[in-house]
């Protein structure tokens, strides 16, 4: 077989980037590895031979893999040691997988197709996205499935200085400026993935120009790659055009049919396509009896005549369905602390899109640790979850759990705020916060008014962002002749009969996220610069109806949210306050009701929202950890033990020293036992520590003070 193994590589400024295909996974339609740097992912494509019945959709699978054994790990878990359900990263990189590929693959197109990416070797310290991207696109183009051409992706990094690096690591990646991964083909950017603090939009698209480069000379390698194999092309089947059913659409629905349908409402816009749709079945009603003609076909080709019309009215007339031109957004409206005993809420509304923001404020043990094969251990400190339940569109359907879409909506919506969300590292912000968000009402948009909501929630709860943070969904409509129109603020149907579905979220001024979705074959950077342009007014009109309900964030948190206290002690007490299995510790929580981290340098933290039992807390393990010092009095210790030579004497809880015979009284004592006996509380004074570190305590020093006096 080794006769059959082709290599190609490509330098990636400086690390070879390399293909290869012919030695693993030989039975798969179409398999690459790939190894860039020390990271290799094989990925394989394959395609059934025909479509599963009754499929109207193209069925693209798209997994990546997340191996525990690629970074010298077993998993955590006592119980469990193969991996289960993937982290969330792996969803992610499985979404931008799909998304730069699916529309490169033939229009209706039925077979089964699945690509996926397995992760065998990682040093755990860059992301794995753009490599597994690249590997998919390959194995798609040696498995002889037809598909437009190739594609790659590259990971962008910024320095401090304002230029572009290659594969950031994690750690530069998140300490960094910008965060890139950007997917496209030899002619123009297919897909965005991007977290930014505060860039503008000529720097963002600077960095897709930067990444452009890489990206050509890996699709070119793509090339390479596959003009070096015999490849056997696979025949996909179609859906069939029932030309009996376009010909019935054609003829009892006109244009002026489809030009009335609109709708300020999604409610009315529901009604005005049902109206139209009753038309069309009525006139075929005597066809659809007679099984001559079926509703399905027939819906079908009535969609493509609307989407059709919806699209001319768009270019010709700038007409959107609500009535809205390219620009204008929908109506807004804010509202916070909707619930007093949460710590932050706030309902914002865009339109039939309603979006309820719910803050939890944490400790800093209420951290999530990322049990994640790709990367090593990590916390993150604030989060965000997104949920969209049935009801939100008005349908009804079982609940199954958290799908792929509500965890890269969340991720999305998380990445938009983390840059303004104050740090524990940078800002001594030693609080864990958790953002919810539930879509309660959905027409287009929700991952955008998520980052609205929690933008308000987090105010209304007075943590201290640095800028309040919008978000807004821009779209196009192009046609042959290269005529094109920008729309901000999508509606669902603008999206679903769209080109472009591009999220862009930041301030007045600068980005701190985008993603970018398109259906067409690409993108050019003049383009995409104009719809970044478009976003930044967008963004600008819909902070400023955020801020009419809440200008900047509340001088206090919620006096329902914990209150964090932090102090320092000796890293060598630590051990103390946390005693033997930790039950010191475990005992101090239970008692004071509070909750006690401690980090490795000795920082103390103790989390409560009641103030006094955070005191009582805090006094008692100073207490535990005080090291006392030569003058010091201590008016409440214990006697512990009566000998001949003196007393041993609590002073302080858990630490004992000698009241010598000596400094008992201040005249001669002959017996102890005469003045002391166990369990006495007496006052003592710290005289001195001997060579060897023991204390000497005095009960004569302490009378002498008085007389003094």
């Amino acid at each position: 077989m080794t006769d059959q193994i082709q290599t190609v590589s490509v330098d990636l400024e400086g690390t070879e980037f390399s293909f290869e295909t012919g030695k693993l996974a030989h039975l798969a339609a179409g398999s690459c590895t790939i190894r860039y740097g020390e990271s290799v992912i094989l990925a394989t494509a394959g395609m059934s031979d025909s479509p599963r019945e009754g499929i109207d959709f193209f069925p693209l699978m798209c997994d990546f893999e997340s191996k525990y054994y690629a970074t010298g790990k077993i998993k955590g878990s006592r119980f469990n040691k193969r991996e289960a359900r993937p982290p969330e990263s792996a969803v992610l990189i499985a979404r931008m997988m799909d998304r730069p590929l699916r529309p490169l693959f033939p229009k209706g197109m039925k077979n089964d197709v699945q690509v996926i990416a397995t992760m065998l070797q990682s040093e755990g310290t860059r992301s794995l996205a753009p490599a597994a991207i690249t590997a998919a696109s390959a194995a798609v183009q040696l498995s002889g499935i037809p598909i437009e051409a190739p594609v790659a992706a590259v990971r962008v990094g910024m320095k401090e200085d304002g230029s572009f690096f290659l594969d950031p690591s994690f750690e530069e990646a998140e300490e960094g400026p910008l965060d890139l991964v950007i997917a496209g083909s030899e002619e123009a950017i297919m897909m965005v993935e991007a977290g930014a603090n505060l860039l503008s939009n000529d720097q963002m698209i600077a960095a897709f120009e930067f990444a452009h480069g890489f990206i050509k000379k890996l699709c070119v390698a793509q090339k390479d790659l596959a003009s070096r194999v015999q490849i056997t092309p696979k025949e996909p089947q179609f859906r069939e055009v029932n030309e009996e059913a376009k010909a019935a659409v054609d003829q009892h629905l006109t244009d002026a049919d489809f030009e009335q349908i609109s709708g300020s409402t999604k409610r009315e816009l529901k009604a005005a396509i049902h109206t139209a749709e009753e038309k069309l079945l009525s006139a075929c009603a005597e066809q659809i009896k007679n099984e001559e003609l079926k509703k399905g076909d027939l819906l079908e080709f009535f969609y493509d005549r609307f989407k059709k019309v919806l699209r001319k009215q768009i270019l010709t007339a700038d007409k959107r369905l609500d009535g809205r031109s390219p620009k204008d957004i929908r109506s807004l409206s804010s509202e916070v602390s909707l619930f007093p005993r949460l710590h932050g809420s706030a309902l914002f509304d865009r339109g039939d899109t309603q979006c309820l923001s719910i803050l939890t404020v944490g400790s800093p043990s209420d951290e999530q640790i990322l049990d994640d094969p790709d990367r090593p251990e990590l916390t993150r400190q604030y989060l965000h979850h997104y949920n969209f339940p049935p009801y939100a569109v008005g349908e009804v359907k079982p609940l199954r759990g958290t799908n792929r879409r509500e965890i890269g909506h969340g991720a999305l919506a998380e990445r938009a705020l983390r840059y303004v969300v104050p740090r524990k590292k940078e800002d001594t912000f030693p609080y864990t916060l958790r953002v919810v968000s539930e879509i309660l009402a959905c027409n287009g948009s929700s991952s955008m008014a998520s980052v609205c909501g929690s933008t308000l929630a987090l105010m209304d709860g007075g943590i201290p962002i640095r800028s309040a943070i919008s978000g807004i969904a821009m779209g196009l409509v192009t046609d042959e002749e290269g005529n094109y129109k920008i729309l901000s603020d999508i509606q669902a149907q603008e999206d679903f009969c769209g080109d472009m579905d591009l999220k862009v979220c930041g301030d007045e001024n600068g980005l701190t996220a985008l993603q970018m979705d398109i259906k067409v074959k690409g993108l050019k950077m003049s383009l995409l610069k104009e719809a970044l342009d478009q976003a930044t007014a967008g963004r600008t009109e819909i902070l400023k109806s955020m801020k009419s309900a809440i200008a900047e964030p509340r001088p206090e948190m919620s006096s329902f949210a914990p209150r964090v206290t932090s102090f320092q002690i000796n890293p060598e007490m630590i051990r103390i306050v946390i005693g033997k299995g930790g039950e010191t510790i475990q005992g101090l929580c239970a008692e004071y009701d509070v909750k006690i981290d401690i980090e490795d340098d000795g920082m103390v933290m103790v989390s409560s929202a009641d103030g006094d039992k955070s005191a009582a807390a805090i006094k008692a393990i100073k207490a535990l950890v005080y090291e006392p010092e030569v003058g010091d009095v201590f008016p409440d210790a214990i006697v512990k033990n009566v000998m001949d030579f003196g007393a041993f004497v609590e002073y302080v809880p858990g630490k004992e020293a000698l009241v010598h015979v000596s400094e008992i009284a201040d005249h001669h004592v002959d017996k102890v036992s005469d003045h002391l006996k166990e369990g006495d509380r007496v006052t003592v004074k710290l005289i001195g520590v001997d060579k060897m570190g023991r204390s000497q305590l005095s009960m004569r020093a302490v009378k002498e003070d008085e007389k003094k006096k």
